[in-house]
């Protein structure tokens, strides 16, 4: 009887020492920010953990406290059946091997799911401890201020996302992932990547007269869009929509391109980030917007450009499946 109660004691400590080193390690691995998105998400582990690991300092402490004091207890209970250093001994091998290494492996692999089960247990240990626990906590905040949020890096997301490629577990398809990896890079490119020069750009000039010969050069563009320079490219009228040219009598009188109404657009520099250029096509109204290197007008860039850099393939229209076949 004695052996059996000797033995429960040791198993009872042992296994309090365990949950408090797996709580330890666990807790702590606990991000804090993102406790607080998957609380916002509705995660149940997240909203019972995250009053406890946003006072961080006082739980620490308590979970601590009691392990020290669960190791210590295990130290006198078997002193008092082997001499000094046989207990000795065995304490550390139980300590160590059932726990620290086997617990913390454990809690490491579900640790918001345990410190939520555990939270009951926790708070017991802090009402325990509070004594010693709070003083503990009070010179830590004070010696090394509160936990500030790490957000993750253009780069370190950009990993974070491709991971989810090929994994089964994922909730992103291919298409979901190309498409955030896209809009992250935006801000590290610049206009001059995705524009489409001045030499491969259908476009005309003011007092171009729209007779049979230049609508079949704009049939052949496939342009809804053309935007009107002037010859020396440094001067930009607007933008000509081709559905304005339905219902023109081209025939008996072929108008000049400066008798049809010319839509304003801005001229963007091309080092402009990607991302501000996003605002410029929201905030303008325009879907096509020249493109400038110094004085002179170098390029084109359309919104369907910007759209393309970001889901990461070009889109292709009957346009563009005509001249294929072409």
């Amino acid at each position: 009887m004695h052996t059996m109660l000797f033995v429960i004691e040791v198993a009872a400590l042992i296994g309090i020492s365990a949950v408090c080193s797996g709580l330890n390690i666990a807790f702590m691995a606990l991000d804090l920010a993102d406790l607080k998105r998957k609380a916002k998400l509705g995660n149940v582990y997240a909203k019972r953990i995250l009053p406890l690991r946003q006072s961080s300092h006082l739980t620490l402490a308590a979970i601590l406290l009691t392990n020290v004091a669960a190791v210590s207890a295990t130290s006198l209970v078997l002193e008092s059946a082997f001499n000094g250093i046989i207990a000795g001994v065995v304490t550390t091998i139980l300590i160590v091997t059932f726990g620290e290494i086997m617990p913390q492996a454990l809690f490491l692999r579900n640790a918001l799911k345990l410190c939520g089960m555990l939270v009951p247990l926790l708070r017991f240990m802090i009402a325990l401890t509070y004594i010693l626990a709070k003083p503990i906590q009070l010179l830590l905040d004070k010696l090394f201020g509160p936990e500030t949020p790490r957000l993750q890096s253009r780069q370190e997301l950009g990993v974070m996302i491709a991971e989810h490629l090929g994994n089964n577990a994922s909730d992103l398809d291919e298409d979901e992932v190309e498409i955030i990896r896209g809009a992250l890079q935006l801000s590290e490119k610049r206009v001059r990547d995705i524009m489409t020069p001045v030499r491969k750009t259908f476009w005309l000039m003011p007092d171009d007269i729209l007779n049979d010969e230049k609508i079949e050069q704009i049939k052949a563009a496939g342009r809804s869009r053309i935007p009107v320079f002037n010859r020396k490219l440094r001067q930009c009228y607007g933008v000509l929509l081709m559905k304005d040219l339905v219902g023109e009598d081209l025939e008996t009188g072929p108008p000049r391109v400066n008798d049809l109404p010319l839509y304003p657009s801005q001229t963007v520099g091309s080092m402009t980030a990607l991302d501000t250029m996003f605002r410029k096509f929201i905030s303008s109204g325009t879907h096509l917007m020249p493109v400038e290197q110094g004085d002179k007008i170098v390029g084109i860039v359309t919104i369907e450009d910007l759209l393309e850099e970001i889901v990461g393939h070009e889109i292709t229209d009957e346009t563009d499946r005509r001249k294929q076949r072409a």
